[in-house]
């Protein structure tokens, strides 16, 4: 472990790691459409890093195949982040292996793998927050484009016309999902299976409602405008309800928090105060198993209290 071929090589895999990052990855890119069909006049990137890139990136797609693998293009669209499957792929390869020789060349073999391992498994961790918040951000805009849509309703505006208007209006990321709604239908799909998509993408029951309003209003007829204005009063309610119940749950969340950043924390300060006394957790296999034990139970007792201060309502 302490020859220098072996030092060597880690350094290597490590700069190579970074290079792929910051160039392949964090490149600034115009989009998934190819230049020429973009910009006839636009000359083509042919330097041998534009020409890599490219193979790179069409590797990446191929390996993937058209599911797109475990961050796949919905995934990414659900968390609002704007990169293609294989470019976010590459960005966790990349952080793996950077990991995966830090923690060998820092600590040990065994930890090297561990962080390699990690790396997957915090960006899908990211992914989800990202989604989260997308999800509540959308939630707290609810109420607002109800009101849009009924202000389109009532000046004679149909439900796709006010529905249009309401994406042009609002802010992410209820624009979005709205403009996809406008899209999906005007190319042949039915209205109430868009409304229904964008419901169960975004998680909301309040959103499902509204489809189902819509529904009804086109089967039976009726003011919708008035039924929407009924349904946005519930929805009110229910959003004054939940704003209680995260008052009444957020000293819970903090607590957890805490508990969860105390003991990496302090692991922190004594390897930074005495780093003898935390390399036995390292280099000693007793110490390894420790260490796996105790990451096993932190993912377990953080899930617990997770599940613990979440309520569903």
């Amino acid at each position: 472990m302490d020859s220098p071929a072996f030092f060597a090589t880690a350094i290597g895999l490590c700069l190579g790691a970074l290079i792929i990052l910051f160039v392949f990855v964090l490149k600034p890119r115009n989009g998934t459409i190819p230049i020429e069909r973009r910009r006839v006049e636009a000359p083509r990137d042919n330097s041998a890093v534009g020409r890599f890139s490219e193979t790179a990136v069409q590797f990446m797609d191929t390996a993937l195949g058209r599911s797109g693998g475990p961050f796949n293009r919905e995934v990414l669209y659900q968390a609002g982040v704007k990169q293609a499957p294989a470019d976010f792929t590459i960005m966790v390869v990349a952080s793996a292996i950077v990991g995966a020789v830090m923690g060998t060349l820092l600590f040990h073999l065994l930890i090297g793998i561990l962080l390699a391992l990690a790396a997957p498994l915090l960006a899908k961790l990211v992914l989800v927050s990202k989604t989260q918040k997308r999800r509540a951000k959308f939630e707290a805009q609810l109420t607002d484009t109800i009101q849009m849509l009924i202000g389109g309703l009532r000046v004679g505006h149909s439900i796709m016309r006010s529905l249009e208007a309401a994406a042009q209006e609002a802010q992410a990321p209820t624009s979005e999902e709205l403009s996809r709604i406008v899209n999906e239908v005007r190319i042949g799909m039915d209205p109430r299976r868009a409304i229904e998509d964008c419901a169960n993408r975004m998680d909301s029951e309040d959103f499902r409602w509204i489809g189902q309003a819509i529904q009804i209003n086109r089967e039976v007829g009726g003011d919708l405008a008035e039924v929407l204005e009924q349904v946005a009063g519930t929805i009110r309610e229910r959003s004054e309800i939940k704003g209680h119940i995260r008052a009444l749950s957020a000293e819970g969340k903090m607590s957890a928090m805490v508990l969860m950043v105390l003991p990496v924390a302090v692991g922190l300060f004594m390897s930074v105060l005495n780093p003898g006394y935390m390399r036995l957790f390292a280099e000693h296999p007793i110490g390894i198993a420790l260490i796996v034990i105790s990451a096993i139970l932190f993912v377990v007792g953080g899930f617990w209290m997770s599940r613990t201060v979440k309520i569903k309502f």
